[in-house]
């Protein structure tokens, strides 16, 4: 099927022309992702320095302004089981665990007798500089759907109005019998939109609490600013609204609880793993040769997006220290963020040059096992932010269910997966010295380390499948008298 690239082009002309009258910066951003890969490659940098001063998709709506108008619409006749989600960003075009969780559940809903489709936030995948126009994608046997039209218009609220009036169509079209967005609010609001439309019940999925997560990226914000708190007010409108409210862990419910949501009306789905990711490990062998790593070495490493609540500083510190006591250790570090750089370049300040912390940048989900076979440990050391605290990620799941013993910061959401000891530790304090400590001490234990994977795997497996969660998103559904 053509890309449709004439199409995408004047989508994205039209974009960057609005944007240059009222936001120069994201024009500059826009026009950098539209370049050719070795030409964004020599930006990085600069669109590193300017992304955290463009605004978010035009000015952000006040919690007096959630409410979206209806669009105008046919009755619809509800498919019993069809489901549509309604999503931010999709695979194969943004690889990140929130693109990966909504393809596994998705898939596994299908294998569960439901028919779920996807329709992606209007304007992507144009928007984030790809030139792809065609409405329709199948990804993994599930239907992707594009919103993008020619035009769109400035601002959020109109942005989302349109999106609402063009989701509304595929609605007429589809006749699903349930509407599932998932995090952030704009999302939510058009669904509850479409909700006062068609009489569509809508099921409201809270994968992180995104206000929380804009204070960690720059320094400075508080939860006084303005946008933090409009930016909060949204999603518990969105939560409150909703017919039904699903989330990834116990500390992620207790906060939408303590919000205003009733708690019969909050369920868990969490974070899991299909069974391709409880098979054996690949041979790391190979891998660890091409990456020059002795069989005696120890490697300690992460999947991450490169963030600054990811806490990956910590690691680097820890590493150094772990090789002035002499512990031959490598760090590999899988996945790419705003952090890469500053992060290269304090491993170089750290003496952890020439292959001792080794950045290997974003890979395809396919390849992520072939990374896992090369650790020895899987580091998860996140800051003591309350957005971590709260929010239980979806790569130490799958580290466990690869095998993989798990050392963590002691947080909250992950004293949900781990037990100390048992299926893997959690760490209290920041302190590299301690960490290195840790990590020391499971050097020389392999037997200990094979363990605390073991029970790691077993948890999981037993737990945490796509297949599981799917079966109970079934029976919200039906709950809900949409099956």
């Amino acid at each position: 099927m053509s890309r449709r690239i004439p199409h995408a082009l004047i989508l994205a002309v039209s974009v960057a022309l609005t944007e240059v009258r009222h936001d120069p910066i994201r024009a500059i951003l826009l026009g950098a992702r539209l370049l050719p890969t070795p030409a964004r490659h020599r930006l990085r940098r600069l669109e590193g320095r300017l992304a955290p001063h463009a605004r978010t998709a035009g000015p952000t709506a006040t919690p007096s302004a959630a409410r979206l108008p209806a669009p105008s619409g046919r009755t619809v006749r509800p498919v019993p089981g069809r489901v549509l989600h309604l999503v931010t960003n999709g695979l194969p075009f943004q690889h990140a665990g929130y693109t990966v969780r909504t393809q596994a559940l998705t898939r596994a809903q299908r294998a569960a007798g439901l028919d779920p489709h996807v329709v992606t936030r209007v304007g992507f995948p144009v928007t984030q500089g790809v030139l792809d126009a065609r409405p329709l994608q199948i990804v993994g046997g599930v239907p992707q759907h594009r919103l993008l039209p020619l035009r769109l218009p400035y601002g959020q609220g109109a942005l989302l109005a349109r999106n609402a009036e063009l989701a509304g169509r595929l609605v007429e079209r589809l006749q699903p019998s349930v509407l599932h967005a998932a995090t952030d609010h704009g999302n939510g609001r058009v669904a509850l939109a479409l909700r006062e439309a068609y009489g569509l019940p809508v099921v409201y999925e809270v994968r992180g609490f995104l206000e929380e997560t804009w204070l960690t990226q720059a320094p400075g914000r508080s939860r006084t600013d303005e946008t933090y708190r409009a930016r909060r007010a949204l999603e518990t409108h969105c939560m409150r609204e909703a017919d039904l409210v699903m989330t990834l862990g116990a500390a992620m419910k207790a906060e939408i609880v303590a919000r205003g949501v009733p708690e019969e009306r909050v369920l868990i789905s969490p974070n899991a793993v299909d069974e391709a990711f409880l098979a054996p490990l690949p041979d790391g062998g190979p891998l660890r040769a091409r990456l020059g790593i002795a069989p005696h070495e120890l490697v300690v490493g992460t999947v991450s997006s490169l963030t600054p609540h990811e806490g990956i500083g910590t690691l680097l510190h820890a590493g150094a220290e772990l090789r002035r006591r002499g512990v031959p250790v490598r760090l590999l570090v899988v996945g790419d963020g705003p952090e890469r750089q500053a992060l290269q370049r304090l491993a170089a300040r750290l003496g952890l040059d020439e292959g001792a912390a080794l950045f290997i940048g974003r890979v395809p989900h396919a390849q992520v096992r072939h990374y896992h076979a090369v650790l020895d440990v899987f580091a998860v050391p996140r800051t003591d932010e309350r957005v971590c605290h709260m929010v239980t990620p979806l790569k130490p799941v799958e580290a466990m269910a690869s095998g993989l013993p798990v050392v963590s910061s002691d947080l909250t959401a992950m004293r949900e997966l781990i037990e100390p000891g048992v299926s893997g530790q959690l760490i209290h304090s920041a302190s590299p010295r301690v960490w290195a400590d840790c990590l020391e001490s499971l050097y020389y234990c392999q037997k200990r380390r094979n363990e605390w994977g073991a029970v790691a795997r077993e948890l999981v497996a037993r737990e945490r499948t796509w297949e599981r969660v799917a079966a109970m998103t079934r029976e919200a559904y039906r709950r809900l008298g949409c099956v």
